[in-house]
Protein backbone atom coordinates (compact mmCIF):
# COMPACT_ATOMS: atom_id res chain seq x y z
CA UNK A 1 0.00 0.00 0.00
CA UNK A 2 0.96 3.50 -1.14
CA UNK A 3 2.66 5.59 2.31
CA UNK A 4 0.22 8.11 1.42
CA UNK A 5 -2.42 5.88 1.40
CA UNK A 6 -1.96 3.91 4.89
CA UNK A 7 -5.18 4.97 5.95
CA UNK A 8 -7.15 6.51 8.62
CA UNK A 9 -10.42 5.32 10.87
CA UNK A 10 -13.23 6.21 8.37
CA UNK A 11 -14.86 9.79 9.99
CA UNK A 12 -18.14 8.78 8.51
CA UNK A 13 -18.52 5.07 8.86
CA UNK A 14 -20.82 2.87 6.81
CA UNK A 15 -22.81 5.74 6.18
CA UNK A 16 -20.17 7.23 3.60
CA UNK A 17 -20.06 4.05 1.61
CA UNK A 18 -23.95 3.85 1.61
CA UNK A 19 -24.54 6.83 0.12
CA UNK A 20 -21.76 6.59 -2.38
CA UNK A 21 -23.70 3.49 -3.45
CA UNK A 22 -26.60 5.42 -3.72
CA UNK A 23 -24.91 8.42 -5.75
CA UNK A 24 -23.60 5.90 -8.24
CA UNK A 25 -26.99 3.88 -8.41
CA UNK A 26 -29.75 6.39 -8.93
CA UNK A 27 -28.88 7.14 -12.14
CA UNK A 28 -29.18 3.84 -13.40
CA UNK A 29 -32.94 4.25 -14.02
CA UNK A 30 -31.96 7.14 -16.50
CA UNK A 31 -28.84 5.12 -18.44
CA UNK A 32 -29.73 3.43 -21.84
CA UNK A 33 -26.70 0.89 -21.35
CA UNK A 34 -24.33 2.88 -23.86
CA UNK A 35 -22.49 4.93 -21.66
CA UNK A 36 -25.18 7.82 -22.00
CA UNK A 37 -27.97 8.96 -20.35
CA UNK A 38 -31.22 8.71 -21.37
CA UNK A 39 -31.28 12.42 -22.23
CA UNK A 40 -28.32 11.70 -24.92
CA UNK A 41 -25.35 13.01 -22.42
CA UNK A 42 -22.04 11.07 -21.77
CA UNK A 43 -22.46 9.46 -18.34
CA UNK A 44 -19.40 10.46 -16.67
CA UNK A 45 -18.53 8.79 -12.94
CA UNK A 46 -16.30 10.73 -11.13
CA UNK A 47 -14.38 9.00 -8.30
CA UNK A 48 -14.32 12.49 -5.67
CA UNK A 49 -14.89 15.81 -5.69
CA UNK A 50 -11.74 17.22 -7.77
CA UNK A 51 -12.51 15.19 -10.52
CA UNK A 52 -15.84 15.81 -10.02
CA UNK A 53 -15.13 19.49 -10.82
CA UNK A 54 -12.64 18.99 -13.36
CA UNK A 55 -15.31 16.03 -14.92
CA UNK A 56 -18.69 18.88 -14.61
CA UNK A 57 -16.49 22.20 -15.79
CA UNK A 58 -15.02 20.68 -19.07
CA UNK A 59 -17.89 18.09 -19.81
CA UNK A 60 -20.48 21.29 -19.22
CA UNK A 61 -23.64 20.46 -21.13
CA UNK A 62 -22.78 17.85 -22.37
CA UNK A 63 -22.12 15.69 -19.87
CA UNK A 64 -24.02 13.85 -16.75
CA UNK A 65 -21.37 13.35 -13.70
CA UNK A 66 -21.58 10.85 -10.89
CA UNK A 67 -19.24 10.79 -7.90
CA UNK A 68 -18.30 8.04 -6.06
CA UNK A 69 -17.64 9.56 -2.46
CA UNK A 70 -20.50 11.40 -0.78
CA UNK A 71 -20.18 14.95 0.30
CA UNK A 72 -18.41 14.84 3.68
CA UNK A 73 -17.26 11.44 3.12
CA UNK A 74 -13.13 10.68 3.47
CA UNK A 75 -12.75 9.77 0.42
CA UNK A 76 -9.88 7.29 1.15
CA UNK A 77 -12.00 5.06 3.19
CA UNK A 78 -15.06 4.47 0.22
CA UNK A 79 -16.44 1.28 -0.51
CA UNK A 80 -17.79 -0.21 -3.59
CA UNK A 81 -19.88 -3.44 -3.88
CA UNK A 82 -20.26 -5.93 -6.59
CA UNK A 83 -23.17 -3.74 -8.22
CA UNK A 84 -21.61 -0.17 -8.25
CA UNK A 85 -18.39 -1.82 -9.51
CA UNK A 86 -20.54 -3.34 -12.49
CA UNK A 87 -22.12 0.26 -12.38
CA UNK A 88 -18.63 1.30 -13.61
CA UNK A 89 -18.25 -0.41 -16.64
CA UNK A 90 -21.79 0.81 -18.08
CA UNK A 91 -20.26 4.24 -17.54
CA UNK A 92 -18.86 6.52 -21.24
CA UNK A 93 -16.10 7.68 -19.05
CA UNK A 94 -14.78 7.03 -15.52
CA UNK A 95 -12.71 10.02 -14.01
CA UNK A 96 -10.52 9.17 -11.28
CA UNK A 97 -6.84 9.40 -9.81
CA UNK A 98 -4.88 5.89 -9.87
CA UNK A 99 -2.96 5.61 -6.27
CA UNK A 100 -5.28 7.75 -4.14
CA UNK A 101 -8.96 5.65 -3.05
CA UNK A 102 -7.80 1.93 -3.44
CA UNK A 103 -11.38 0.30 -4.40
CA UNK A 104 -12.05 2.78 -7.25
CA UNK A 105 -8.43 1.14 -8.76
CA UNK A 106 -9.68 -2.09 -7.95
CA UNK A 107 -13.42 -1.55 -9.14
CA UNK A 108 -12.06 0.37 -12.27
CA UNK A 109 -9.99 -2.81 -13.04
CA UNK A 110 -13.09 -5.52 -12.25
CA UNK A 111 -15.20 -2.69 -14.29
CA UNK A 112 -13.88 -3.16 -17.61
CA UNK A 113 -15.05 0.18 -18.54
CA UNK A 114 -14.00 1.06 -21.89
CA UNK A 115 -12.88 4.53 -21.20
CA UNK A 116 -11.31 6.12 -18.40
CA UNK A 117 -9.39 9.48 -17.46
CA UNK A 118 -6.53 8.55 -14.81
CA UNK A 119 -5.62 12.25 -13.60
CA UNK A 120 -2.25 10.85 -12.77
CA UNK A 121 -1.50 9.67 -16.43
CA UNK A 122 -1.58 13.88 -17.57
CA UNK A 123 0.56 15.08 -15.13
CA UNK A 124 4.04 13.98 -13.26
CA UNK A 125 3.65 12.88 -9.43
CA UNK A 126 6.63 13.51 -6.62
CA UNK A 127 7.98 11.31 -3.85
CA UNK A 128 7.07 12.55 -0.69
CA UNK A 129 9.41 12.50 2.69
CA UNK A 130 8.15 11.89 6.08
CA UNK A 131 7.85 15.90 6.73
CA UNK A 132 5.58 16.22 3.71
CA UNK A 133 7.68 18.24 1.47
CA UNK A 134 8.32 16.69 -1.94
CA UNK A 135 11.86 14.96 -2.93
CA UNK A 136 12.33 17.06 -6.17
CA UNK A 137 10.77 20.65 -6.75
CA UNK A 138 10.88 19.79 -10.53
CA UNK A 139 7.09 20.07 -11.68
CA UNK A 140 7.67 18.53 -15.38
CA UNK A 141 6.22 21.70 -16.08
CA UNK A 142 8.46 23.04 -19.01
CA UNK A 143 5.02 24.81 -20.63
CA UNK A 144 4.41 26.88 -17.36
CA UNK A 145 8.00 27.88 -16.06
CA UNK A 146 8.87 30.54 -18.16
CA UNK A 147 5.45 31.99 -17.09
CA UNK A 148 5.50 31.25 -13.45
CA UNK A 149 8.61 33.84 -12.85
CA UNK A 150 10.62 31.70 -10.71
CA UNK A 151 12.81 28.91 -10.63
CA UNK A 152 11.01 25.34 -9.16
CA UNK A 153 14.58 24.28 -8.05
CA UNK A 154 15.64 26.51 -4.88
CA UNK A 155 18.17 24.01 -3.89
CA UNK A 156 18.96 22.76 -0.21
CA UNK A 157 21.04 25.94 1.04
CA UNK A 158 17.32 27.46 1.57
CA UNK A 159 14.69 24.30 2.59
CA UNK A 160 17.00 22.07 2.98
CA UNK A 161 15.28 19.36 0.88
CA UNK A 162 16.56 16.71 -0.96
CA UNK A 163 16.25 17.62 -4.73
CA UNK A 164 18.26 14.11 -5.73
CA UNK A 165 16.29 11.73 -7.13
CA UNK A 166 15.43 9.26 -9.83
CA UNK A 167 13.52 8.86 -12.68
CA UNK A 168 9.98 8.64 -11.31
CA UNK A 169 8.75 6.41 -14.42
CA UNK A 170 6.16 8.91 -15.58
CA UNK A 171 6.52 10.03 -19.19
CA UNK A 172 5.13 13.80 -18.98
CA UNK A 173 3.78 13.14 -23.26
CA UNK A 174 0.53 10.70 -22.05
CA UNK A 175 -1.48 12.01 -24.46
CA UNK A 176 -5.26 10.88 -24.07
CA UNK A 177 -4.84 7.54 -24.22
CA UNK A 178 -8.10 6.46 -21.94
CA UNK A 179 -6.85 2.51 -21.49
CA UNK A 180 -6.16 2.71 -18.02
CA UNK A 181 -4.25 -1.06 -18.57
CA UNK A 182 -1.64 0.97 -20.52
CA UNK A 183 -0.89 3.31 -17.94
CA UNK A 184 1.01 1.33 -16.26
CA UNK A 185 1.58 3.53 -13.32
CA UNK A 186 3.15 2.68 -9.57
CA UNK A 187 2.49 5.32 -7.69
CA UNK A 188 3.85 3.66 -4.28
CA UNK A 189 5.68 6.24 -2.33
CA UNK A 190 4.58 9.14 -4.49
CA UNK A 191 2.42 12.08 -3.40
CA UNK A 192 -1.60 11.65 -4.55
CA UNK A 193 -2.61 15.27 -3.74
CA UNK A 194 -1.84 16.54 -7.48
CA UNK A 195 -4.69 18.86 -7.61
CA UNK A 196 -4.12 21.26 -5.34
CA UNK A 197 -1.25 22.89 -7.72
CA UNK A 198 -3.00 24.45 -9.91
CA UNK A 199 -0.43 24.48 -12.51
CA UNK A 200 -0.65 20.72 -12.35
CA UNK A 201 -4.85 20.75 -12.52
CA UNK A 202 -4.37 22.75 -15.60
CA UNK A 203 -2.95 19.81 -17.11
CA UNK A 204 -5.20 17.46 -15.63
CA UNK A 205 -8.15 19.71 -17.29
CA UNK A 206 -6.91 19.17 -20.20
CA UNK A 207 -6.32 15.20 -20.64
CA UNK A 208 -9.89 15.11 -18.80
CA UNK A 209 -10.95 16.89 -22.04
CA UNK A 210 -9.08 14.41 -24.29
CA UNK A 211 -10.00 11.14 -22.42
CA UNK A 212 -14.14 12.88 -23.04
CA UNK A 213 -13.02 13.89 -26.58
CA UNK A 214 -12.06 10.05 -27.53
CA UNK A 215 -15.53 9.01 -25.55
CA UNK A 216 -17.84 11.68 -27.10
CA UNK A 217 -15.95 13.00 -30.31
CA UNK A 218 -19.36 14.39 -31.80
CA UNK A 219 -18.50 16.80 -28.78
CA UNK A 220 -14.82 17.11 -28.74
CA UNK A 221 -14.47 21.15 -29.62
CA UNK A 222 -16.57 22.01 -26.90
CA UNK A 223 -14.31 20.16 -24.13
CA UNK A 224 -11.26 20.89 -25.24
CA UNK A 225 -12.99 25.21 -25.08
CA UNK A 226 -14.62 24.25 -21.81
CA UNK A 227 -10.63 23.04 -20.52
CA UNK A 228 -9.05 25.91 -22.09
CA UNK A 229 -11.38 28.67 -20.35
CA UNK A 230 -11.22 26.14 -17.06
CA UNK A 231 -7.27 26.16 -17.89
CA UNK A 232 -7.38 30.11 -17.78
CA UNK A 233 -9.02 30.19 -14.67
CA UNK A 234 -6.57 27.84 -13.15
CA UNK A 235 -3.91 29.72 -14.39
CA UNK A 236 -5.07 33.00 -12.95
CA UNK A 237 -5.50 31.15 -9.55
CA UNK A 238 -1.72 30.25 -9.61
CA UNK A 239 -1.49 33.45 -10.57
CA UNK A 240 -2.79 34.75 -7.53
CA UNK A 241 -0.73 32.56 -5.31
CA UNK A 242 2.36 33.33 -6.70
CA UNK A 243 1.77 37.22 -5.89
CA UNK A 244 0.15 36.73 -2.67
CA UNK A 245 2.84 34.24 -1.40
CA UNK A 246 6.25 36.35 -2.96
CA UNK A 247 7.26 38.15 -0.13
CA UNK A 248 6.51 36.86 3.72
CA UNK A 249 8.00 36.39 6.99
CA UNK A 250 8.15 33.05 6.82
CA UNK A 251 8.29 30.35 4.36
CA UNK A 252 6.84 27.30 6.59
CA UNK A 253 3.74 26.18 7.27
CA UNK A 254 2.53 23.35 9.76
CA UNK A 255 0.07 20.72 8.79
CA UNK A 256 -1.59 17.86 10.73
CA UNK A 257 -2.13 16.10 6.77
CA UNK A 258 0.72 15.97 4.44
CA UNK A 259 -1.28 16.83 2.01
CA UNK A 260 -0.06 20.18 0.72
CA UNK A 261 3.40 18.90 -0.96
CA UNK A 262 2.66 20.14 -4.74
CA UNK A 263 1.85 23.64 -3.49
CA UNK A 264 4.50 24.28 -1.45
CA UNK A 265 6.80 23.20 -3.95
CA UNK A 266 5.06 25.13 -6.73
CA UNK A 267 5.72 28.32 -4.51
CA UNK A 268 8.59 27.93 -2.81
CA UNK A 269 7.66 27.11 0.48
CA UNK A 270 8.02 24.34 3.42
CA UNK A 271 5.05 22.20 4.78
CA UNK A 272 5.78 20.37 7.74
CA UNK A 273 3.25 17.93 8.38
CA UNK A 274 2.98 16.76 11.39
CA UNK A 275 2.08 12.91 10.15
CA UNK A 276 1.22 11.51 6.58
CA UNK A 277 -1.34 10.48 8.14
CA UNK A 278 -3.61 13.16 10.25
CA UNK A 279 -5.35 10.87 12.57
CA UNK A 280 -2.00 9.98 13.93
CA UNK A 281 0.03 10.93 16.79
CA UNK A 282 2.58 12.46 16.66
CA UNK A 283 6.04 10.69 18.00
CA UNK A 284 7.92 12.57 20.96
CA UNK A 285 10.71 12.60 18.56
CA UNK A 286 8.54 14.78 15.48
CA UNK A 287 7.60 16.88 18.98
CA UNK A 288 10.65 18.02 19.41
CA UNK A 289 11.87 18.59 15.97
CA UNK A 290 8.48 20.58 15.49
CA UNK A 291 9.35 22.28 18.10
CA UNK A 292 12.53 23.77 16.98
CA UNK A 293 10.85 24.30 13.82
CA UNK A 294 8.71 26.55 15.28
CA UNK A 295 11.12 28.65 16.73
CA UNK A 296 13.67 28.88 14.03
CA UNK A 297 11.31 29.09 10.92
CA UNK A 298 8.89 32.05 13.22
CA UNK A 299 5.67 29.33 12.92
CA UNK A 300 2.44 31.03 14.31
CA UNK A 301 -0.23 28.54 12.70
CA UNK A 302 -0.49 24.75 12.73
CA UNK A 303 -3.44 24.00 10.15
CA UNK A 304 -6.26 21.06 10.37
CA UNK A 305 -8.73 20.36 7.61
CA UNK A 306 -12.82 20.06 7.70
CA UNK A 307 -12.85 16.78 6.88
CA UNK A 308 -10.32 15.16 9.42
CA UNK A 309 -10.11 15.45 13.97
CA UNK A 310 -8.76 18.77 14.73
CA UNK A 311 -7.31 17.45 18.31
CA UNK A 312 -3.99 16.54 17.07
CA UNK A 313 -3.69 20.41 16.07
CA UNK A 314 -5.07 22.07 19.01
CA UNK A 315 -3.30 19.72 21.20
CA UNK A 316 0.12 20.97 19.15
CA UNK A 317 -0.96 24.44 19.01
CA UNK A 318 -1.47 24.44 22.92
CA UNK A 319 1.55 23.20 23.77
CA UNK A 320 3.37 25.54 21.07
CA UNK A 321 1.09 28.84 22.23
CA UNK A 322 0.11 28.70 18.89
CA UNK A 323 -2.71 29.61 16.73
CA UNK A 324 -5.14 27.38 14.43
CA UNK A 325 -6.45 27.85 11.57
CA UNK A 326 -8.19 25.60 8.15
CA UNK A 327 -5.68 24.50 5.19
CA UNK A 328 -8.52 22.16 3.03
CA UNK A 329 -7.31 19.83 0.62
CA UNK A 330 -10.77 20.07 -1.05
CA UNK A 331 -11.70 16.93 -0.84
CA UNK A 332 -14.91 17.47 -0.64
CA UNK A 333 -17.23 20.21 -0.28
CA UNK A 334 -19.98 20.47 2.70
CA UNK A 335 -21.29 23.70 4.46
CA UNK A 336 -18.24 23.54 7.01
CA UNK A 337 -16.14 24.22 3.86
CA UNK A 338 -14.95 27.59 2.92
CA UNK A 339 -16.14 28.15 -0.49
CA UNK A 340 -18.69 26.68 -3.06
CA UNK A 341 -15.98 24.86 -5.47
CA UNK A 342 -12.66 24.21 -6.07
CA UNK A 343 -11.76 27.54 -6.51
CA UNK A 344 -13.36 29.22 -3.97
CA UNK A 345 -11.77 27.39 -1.51
CA UNK A 346 -8.30 27.43 -2.38
CA UNK A 347 -8.46 31.08 -2.89
CA UNK A 348 -9.66 30.58 1.25
CA UNK A 349 -6.56 28.49 1.59
CA UNK A 350 -4.55 31.10 -0.04
CA UNK A 351 -6.01 33.86 2.90
CA UNK A 352 -4.91 31.65 5.20
CA UNK A 353 -1.96 30.72 3.88
CA UNK A 354 -1.20 34.93 3.54
CA UNK A 355 -2.03 35.38 7.64
CA UNK A 356 -0.15 32.68 8.47
CA UNK A 357 3.12 33.11 6.55
CA UNK A 358 2.47 37.41 7.34
CA UNK A 359 2.18 38.00 3.72
CA UNK A 360 3.59 41.51 2.79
Amino acid sequence: MSVMNARRRPLIPAAAAATAACVLSLSACGDNGAGTTSDGKLNVVASFYPMQFVAERVGGEHVAVETLTAPGAEPHDLELGAKQTARLGEAGLVVYLKGFQPAVDEAVEQSGVEHVADAASFTKLSAVNSHGNHETHDHGDDDHDDDHGHDDKHGDDDHGHDDDHGDDGHDDKHGDDDKHDDHGHDHDGEDPHVWLDPVKYAEISEGVAGAMAKADPDNAADYRKNAAELVKELKQLDGEFKDGLKNTETRTFITTHAAFGYLAARYDLDEEAIALDPESEPTPARMRQLTAVVKKEKVNTVFFETLASDRTAKALAGDLKLRTDVLDPVEGITDRTRGEDYLEVMRSNLEALKKALGAK
